[in-house]
């Protein structure tokens, strides 16, 4: 990005290397500043607001440019004298503050529409001009909130002559700051349009980050292609960003355009961030384009096996439909189990944790079921009822991972050190505690969601024995006196339940009632069921050689009435088994 402002979508990135305001002046006499009066003034003239209202009968003009530029020379004088001294000498500014009250609620209006926009910083490593230079990048973005409030303050203050009594120290700069650079790596010839993309180094994120994308909801699979898609794309290197992350074992070059922002920024609380010397002058494993332009409106959610450069692709075209995390995180865990698969190893669409309860005992669990099912809620519970039963739990993975077969038994690996869990399925107490360090989307809605980091990369890879292999059941309701655990006996008994992998939809998706998906996983074996059927029977009959619990847990996530005390109920009981091992 060459420009020192974009706008688009409501988000605003602000190029601190292109320009910095660090005084009132330079604030003011910014091209961002102009750009946002500017369209928070065709907003409120298309709503016919009071704001607008009253500046168009102050100013006698309905023209948006004329109220903008003396918008901007009041707040000039504001920033260093009061309205009674501005008043004094200069009735051109008197029409506008002369109402007090209603100046101030302009004022108020015209930063509650900035502080709604969703904010991005950026600062290029390896690129200094006439914009910051000796500021350093973690300083760069609260200094430039600070100026922000106290641009905000100073002119209120000298409005209504009095400082407030009670400040809240809100972040008015940006949401995030990144830190971003053009590392060299070997391009393959058919994704040389990415090769000037700059890469995301380091992100400051401004937490709780609270995002409205425009979709709530995922719908579909993803559909493998024969052909490189790229080659019909458009990449404005100047308005695409790439996050390096690391899944699992692999390394991913996550491109996105701007549009998308937030979901780029939210994979730094889902995907480890990998360092420079990680990935400079490699080939990645996997490549993904998220908001790809081209001449069609048709939605493209597709993925490409590049064999001639060994690399996993995944396609997704700029359309608003897309607008939902579940499209970034969902394509990237897929692109992942699609070569878990090549190399032999299960991909697992699940949770697995590692619990170490008081009396010693302790197990490694994993948790197998599609969205909904109940995976990431009976996370929860055990969390929420660590204090009584449990000493220590690491989480290993929360949504997706692999198995892996060695000779001392089935080895468990993650992909991903955060959680996308659903908000309203988890204690309202617990999501609250969170609140200091998660991101969160449409808070408001149905299917509201919570991005937050539970563990960490060295845990993820490690690799943990698998004691305890259930599926989660979120339909069938636990009878009076039955069980919320039931163990198989035969390996063809636990793969039917597996494969089918039926749960009751909860919105995660855009289906609805009892659905199935093959193995529970959508996200690579349902798209290479006849390599994944072999890899299942290789497994689960290992699993009862080797003595593994397998069988089925009722969460009743999907039972009405039962979707907080159920997983806490079945927690209670997993507690027993460990203790039975």
């Amino acid at each position: 990005m060459r420009k020192e402002f974009s706008m688009s979508n409501d988000k605003v990135t602000i190029n601190f290397t292109e320009k910095y305001c660090s005084n009132y002046e330079s604030l003011l006499q910014s091209y961002g500043f102009k750009r946002v009066l500017d369209t928070f003034l065709k907003k409120a003239k298309v709503r016919n607001s009071h704001s607008y209202k009253l500046l168009a009968q102050k100013l006698g003009t309905t023209d948006t440019r004329e109220i903008r530029k003396a918008l901007v020379r009041t707040f000039q004088l504001l920033t260093i004298m009061s309205a009674d001294e501005i008043i004094s000498y200069n009735e051109d500014v008197e029409k506008i503050i002369e109402d007090r009250e209603g100046f101030f609620a302009i004022i108020e209006d015209i930063y509650s529409f900035w502080r709604r926009l969703e904010r991005y910083t950026i600062i290029h490593n390896n690129r200094i001009r006439d914009g910051i230079a000796s500021v350093s990048f973690l300083d760069a973005n609260s200094q430039f909130s600070m100026l922000i409030l106290n641009f905000y303050r100073t002119i209120e203050k000298n409005v209504i002559g009095t400082m407030p009594n009670i400040f809240r120290q809100l972040p008015a700069g940006g949401n995030a700051c990144i830190l971003i650079n053009n590392p060299i790596w070997t391009v393959p010839e058919e994704y040389k349009v990415l090769e000037e993309v700059p890469f995301i180094e380091t992100i400051a994120l401004e937490t709780p980050f609270i995002t409205y994308p425009k979709k709530n909801t995922r719908d579909g699979m993803f559909a493998e292609v024969y052909e490189n898609p790229l080659v019909n794309g458009k990449i404005d290197k100047d308005n695409w960003f790439c996050y390096p992350a690391k899944i699992g074992e692999l390394l991913a070059f996550v491109y996105f355009h701007r549009d998308f922002m937030e979901h780029g920024i939210t994979l730094s609380n889902l995907f480890e961030l990998a360092r420079e010397d990680e990935y400079k002058g490699r080939k990645p494993d996997i490549v993904y384009t998220f908001g790809v332009e081209e001449d069609t409106e048709e939605l493209k959610t597709v993925f490409y096996e590049d064999k001639k450069n060994d690399i996993m692709y995944g396609y997704v075209n700029h359309n608003e439909n897309i607008d939902y995390f579940g499209y970034m995180k969902k394509m990237c865990l897929t692109l992942h189990n699609l070569i878990m698969i090549k190399r032999g190893y299960l991909p697992i669409h699940g949770a697995m944790v590692n619990i170490v309860l008081k009396n010693g005992k302790n197990a490694n669990v994993v948790i197998i079921g599609d969205s909904g099912a109940g995976k990431s809620e009976s996370l929860e519970a055990f969390r929420a009822l660590s204090e009584d039963h449990v000493s220590e739990m690491t989480v290993v993975f929360d949504d997706m991972g692999s198995f892996k077969l060695k000779d001392e038994g089935i080895y468990g690996y993650g992909t991903e050190v955060g959680a996308f869990v659903r908000l309203d399925d988890l204690d309202q107490g617990y999501a609250f505690k969170e609140i200091d360090r998660s991101i969160f989307m449409n808070p408001d809605k149905i299917n509201a969601r919570l991005v937050m980091p539970v563990s960490t990369y060295k845990e993820i890879i490690k690799g943990y024995k698998v004691d305890i292999l259930l599926y989660a059941n979120n339909y069938e309701r636990v009878e009076q006196g039955g069980n919320a655990i039931e163990l198989f006996e035969s390996p063809a008994k636990a793969i039917d339940v597996f494969k089918a992998g039926a749960r009751m939809a909860k919105g995660t998706t855009t289906e609805t009632g009892l659905v199935t998906s093959y193995f529970a996983n959508p996200f690579g074996p349902a798209q290479k069921q006849a390599e994944t059927d072999i890899l299942i029977d290789q497994y689960f009959n290992r699993s009862f050689e080797d003595g593994i619990k397998v069988g089925q847990i009722k969460t009743c996530l999907a039972v009405s009435g039962l979707e907080k005390n159920g997983p806490k109920t079945a927690a209670l009981e997993l507690f027993e088994l460990i203790k039975s091992l």
